[in-house]
């Protein structure tokens, strides 16, 4: 990817990082000095989470004062539906410290070595929440470097980066969402049953930052895609309560997976959608969309162009349920005619769902349709499913698993035009326990599978294990006038 785009993904987060820090104008002051707790900026998003159940303190105790209030995510919009929005009661920031150690079986080098080895993280952790009687911004980082015991696999940085910003008025919401990382490996199923993939200092002190939907985030589910990669999504979204029961959502993205290493591709995307929503009962929504999106690949002529149109439906039970469906017909054109055809007529399709109960939950989704092809690819349609569910052991003890299966395969492979595929998958589980108040520590095993059409021999990329303990130390929160 070019360094203009770089630069210009890096002055969206200046912006939005700016725009948080003048929020607080003088008729906008925090609401403390009179006694109040500041007020939450009318509607926020957490991450869906499966981490879900009766809410805890730092050392998994039950903490009755941290209710989930409901969700009112728009249907037609970038984000997942949530089991709720937790009470903000104070501004704060926190800072902490991350060691994880990945042990894994198996080199992804040229190699293709058979033997153990470690991956070793060391980063700085933050979150930030700050809210206003109108406005809202939140942050989580993480950060730092990472070493090898395999000479093949070397060392080098690693940063994830997630940035809320929303404004709310009488009828008028504004959201500024962004979300970059900067990793060695694929983030399908990076850090699974651990913190490590997440930003931040993660659980209850984490900053609700929304968590995007369908394909907005680039597609880096092809594993053959190997080396470090920058991604970024930045999105803008406004919605507009025509009624009670009746809203319109808008929203822009740009997004980019560019690559250290020679050999993959890098792409960027630009998309637009437009949604209409309507609760036609106090838990259930219907709606309708228009999504446009296109994709350009950095040295390639071809480009192509997207256009959708979806029905959705969503139901919410705030601490229970979470259900989003969006489906219908995409029209896509070529830049480049392959094999003479230059459009195509196809289907897309997402599917959410998030259930919580007393001890824990479960939650998955499905993704069908176009995306950038992975690295990989000059574009591909995708079917990914994901799963995930948790459970309370103990008081203290907590366990999960997670999984997730992906099949990629070139646009327009069919019988007049055939291409490779490739199929990902990762499976594993952990557990987790506080130690004290200020440390989280983490289990987990994970293995990843992964297949070519047409690939036998050593030549493919063999099926690894990983074994990662994870540490996670933060200090109490520092509230923030």
């Amino acid at each position: 990817m070019t360094w203009r785009k770089k630069i210009l993904g890096g002055c969206f987060l200046t912006l939005v990082l700016l725009i948080g820090a003048g929020a607080a104008s003088p008729q906008d002051e925090p609401q403390e000095g009179n006694g109040e707790k500041p007020k939450p900026a009318g509607r926020t998003y957490p991450l869906p989470t499966v981490l879900t159940g009766e809410p805890q303190d730092d050392n998994g105790v039950l903490d009755t004062t941290n209710v989930l209030k409901p969700d009112n995510t728009p249907l037609t919009g970038v984000q997942n539906a949530t089991l709720g929005i937790p009470e903000i009661r104070h501004n704060y920031w926190v800072p902490g410290i991350q060691y994880s150690s990945q042990i894994q079986f198996n080199s992804t080098g040229q190699g293709n070595t058979s033997s153990w080895f470690a991956n070793n993280f060391v980063s700085g952790n933050l979150s930030l929440l700050e809210s206003w009687s109108r406005s809202q911004l939140a942050v989580n980082y993480s950060g730092g470097g990472f070493f090898s015991t395999d000479s093949s696999q070397g060392g080098g940085f690693y940063h994830q980066l997630a940035v809320s910003q929303s404004f709310q008025w009488e009828r008028w919401q504004l959201q500024l969402l962004d979300q970059f990382s900067y990793l060695p490996q694929s983030e399908f199923g990076f850090g699974g049953g651990t913190s490590l993939g997440i930003p931040g200092v993660g659980g209850a002190l984490g900053a609700p930052i929304p968590g995007l939907g369908g394909n907005y985030l680039p597609n880096q589910s092809i594993y053959a895609a190997l080396g470090s990669r920058y991604s970024n999504t930045s999105v803008v979204q406004t919605t507009y309560q025509l009624s009670p029961r009746r809203s319109i959502t808008a929203s822009g993205s740009y997004g980019l997976l560019d690559f250290v290493n020679p050999g993959n591709i890098n792409y960027g995307s630009v998309g637009a959608s437009l949604g209409y929503n309507y609760e036609y009962s106090r838990y259930s929504t219907i709606g309708v969309q228009y999504h446009f999106s296109t994709f350009h690949f950095e040295g390639e002529a071809q480009a192509f162009g997207s256009h959708a149109v979806n029905l959705a439906y969503g139901r919410k039970l705030t601490g229970r349920l979470a259900l989003q469906l969006l489906a219908g017909p995409t029209f896509t054109t070529f830049r480049v005619p392959v094999n003479g055809i230059s459009s195509q007529v196809g289907t897309n399709a997402s599917a959410n769902l998030t259930f919580g109960f007393q001890n824990g939950g479960i939650g998955g989704g499905y993704l069908h349709g176009l995306t950038g092809g992975g690295g990989v690819l000059t574009g591909s349609t995708i079917d990914q499913v994901n799963f995930g569910a948790s459970r309370r052991l103990t008081r203290v003890w907590s366990g999960n698993v997670t999984t997730g299966y992906a099949h990629n395969k070139a646009v327009l492979s069919g019988p007049q035009s055939t291409g490779p595929s490739y199929n990902s998958v990762f499976a594993g589980g952990g557990v987790s326990r506080p130690l004290g108040r200020n440390v989280n520590f983490a289990l987990s095993y994970q293995a990843t599978i992964y297949t070519q059409s047409g690939c036998t021999g050593t030549g493919c990329r063999p099926d690894l294990q990983y074994i990662t303990l994870n540490f996670l130390w933060h200090t109490r929160p520092f509230v923030l006038p």
